[in-house]
């Protein structure tokens, strides 16, 4: 499937200078974004589908970076909080336009 252009810069803009856009994961998968120092890893997921939000945490868990982050619309930002815990990843669940975070942790 295509990917939009909102989705792509995105991917950019969390990867910043020198990061890595599309990182490989093992069993042929794939991160949205990594930093240069690989501290920082971040999936994009604009659907709002419950299972592909579990797939997204379940791709931050495999990257291995300390921080993870999924970026989600506003409307989604309680769904995707639900899938990371549900996965049992920590990290932060964010809105696209940046202005709302909201840390999880693992039950």
């Amino acid at each position: 499937m295509v990917e939009s252009k909102s989705h792509k810069s995105d991917k950019a803009k969390s990867a910043g200078p020198g990061g890595q856009t599309e990182a490989p994961l093992s069993h042929n998968r794939r991160l949205d974004a990594l930093t240069a120092d690989g501290n920082h890893g971040t999936e994009v997921e604009k659907s709002g589908n419950q299972a592909l939000l579990e797939k997204a945490a379940r791709r931050l868990k495999a990257s291995g970076a300390p921080k993870k982050t999924l970026k989600v619309p506003h409307k989604d930002m309680d769904a995707a909080a639900e899938a990371m815990r549900k996965v049992g990843v920590p990290g932060t669940v964010e809105n696209l336009g940046g202005t709302k975070k909201r840390k999880v942790r693992p039950s």
